[in-house]
């Protein structure tokens, strides 16, 4: 019987159609209720899936355009852009209910694309940028491959800065961690908005006596033996009596470190290899 009143009514050009609201693409709609912390608020761009309970013939999976519309079987023109999922099921369904084409109308959006939601990635990465967020639910490993994942000498640490709840948060991801060892828990999910920065892979610095003096890079859990190894070995003439560490604080102060050769490295440490004097 549905079917037969709708095919009727586009038969005889009577189909009408409202436009619910004015297009406010980038903004929440006044009057509309305010979306809650971390929901997803729908703008241009964005695919939804949008069923209707019980009426197969309102199904429909969309693109939300520039203006923040959609075009809707029966009603025509809904602006959506600016409303969170609550806010734009209740718009259509009232919609619906107002035309007296569903009497009370059952409607539930998935967001399948997202695409007004992007993520800045900065950093030491092949393609750093703005890239939006495609998919509901991506992670911060996904983010750091769209964006043609760390170049050599990157870290293995990225930095995300953004706002949950309302509040600023600063989460540090290993990506090893992640990808090496499945601690997928570690890749929290991202949000419109966020900063992903890869910094430079940490270094040390070794002079004096040994075979390559200079700049290297500081691997997990390395010591003063593998550092001193990393760069070449000792000289006929270096020792490992007396060597010295200079090491800076997180206050900028610098003290001095007379280490062992299983003793941990940290980051911009300078080892300094003495001379023998035998």
């Amino acid at each position: 019987m549905f079917r037969t009143v709708i095919r009727h009514l586009l038969q005889f050009g009577l189909l009408l159609s409202f436009t619910i609201g004015a297009a406010v693409p980038a903004q929440t709609q006044p009057g509309a209720p305010a979306p809650k912390p971390d929901q997803h608020v729908l703008g241009p761009g964005d695919v939804i899936r949008i069923n209707v309970f019980q009426n197969p013939d309102l199904s429909l999976e969309t693109r939300i355009s520039e203006q923040g519309q959609i075009t809707f079987p029966l009603v025509g023109q809904v602006a959506l852009g600016g409303l969170a999922l609550p806010a734009a099921e209740q718009r259509i369904a009232r919609a619906l209910r107002d035309g007296k084409f569903v009497m009370n109308p059952q409607v539930n959006i998935l967001v399948m694309q997202i695409r007004s939601a992007q993520v800045s990635i900065l950093g030491q990465v092949n393609r750093p940028g703005r890239y939006p967020i495609d998919q509901v639910g991506s992670k911060v490993s996904e983010m750091i491959a769209a964006a043609g994942g760390p170049v050599p000498g990157a870290s293995d640490v990225v930095t995300l800065t953004g706002t949950r709840n309302g509040r600023p948060v600063k989460l540090d991801i290993d990506l090893p961690a992640v990808l090496t060892a499945g601690k997928t828990e570690l890749d929290p999910v991202v949000q419109n908005g966020d900063i992903l920065h890869v910094d430079r892979a940490p270094q040390i610095y070794v002079y004096g006596e040994v075979q390559r003096p200079g700049v290297a890079r500081l691997e997990r859990g390395m010591t003063v033996m593998q550092a001193i190894a990393q760069a070449g070995g000792l000289t006929q003439r270096g020792t490992v009596r007396g060597m010295k560490i200079t090491r800076r604080d997180t206050n900028g102060a610098t003290s001095e470190v007379y280490p062992k050769m299983n003793d941990p490295v940290e980051r911009d440490d300078v080892i300094y290899v003495k001379e023998s004097l035998f």
